[in-house]
């Protein structure tokens, strides 16, 4: 199969547009991950302060219902360009030994629908988030602890967008393979 124009030539080599998309998504991956084990040690000071002190740390649940979203959209973006997103493939492998045409069309048409997808998302979920930012909008107990629902919406328009990019340019610029992925 000849490789199209487009791909690197060689193994592992990655066009330079490509690769600052790559470390500028690994960036907000990793700020995710960040996100993670600061969540994690929030809910563990909770569960101890409850448990030892009687004195639960508050609004913990909260934060970590509004976490959780935008650690996902944080990390998706990465994960897409670099093709990790989770996929059951026992059928395309086979198909693809006996119809790869046949295989690249299905990725062509799983590419547009993902970006057309996650741009739904970041486009519907824009009017929010400048309604947030232009009303102030918060969520927790006044009085008590509030947090800003801006940040947590923005994460989500950006990283839609960002999505939409990544699984665009993993398909226009693919990056040779080193090896095939073993099958199990």
């Amino acid at each position: 199969m000849a490789t199209p124009s487009h791909a690197p030539e060689g193994p592992g080599k990655v066009p330079p547009f490509r690769r600052g998309l790559q470390a500028v998504l690994d960036i907000m991956g990793a700020a995710g991950t960040v996100w993670i084990f600061g969540l994690m040690l929030m809910i563990m000071a909770d569960v101890a302060g409850r448990n030892l002190l009687q004195m639960p740390v508050t609004g913990v649940a909260e934060i970590a219902s509004r976490s959780v979203v935008a650690i996902v959209f944080l990390m998706l973006p990465a994960a897409a360009l670099r093709g990790n997103m989770v996929r059951a493939d026992f059928l395309v492998s086979r198909l693809n030994r006996v119809a790869p045409g046949v295989i690249r069309l299905l990725e062509w048409l799983f590419c547009l629908a993902g970006v057309a997808i996650f741009v739904l998302i970041a486009v519907s979920a824009w009017p929010d988030t400048a309604e947030a930012w232009r009303t102030r909008e918060f969520f927790g107990v006044q009085g008590v602890w509030t947090l800003p629902v801006f940040p947590f919406r923005l994460i989500i328009v950006v990283s839609g967008f960002a999505t939409a990019l990544a699984l665009a340019i993993a398909q226009l610029m693919p990056v040779a393979q080193t090896a095939a992925p073993l099958e199990i």
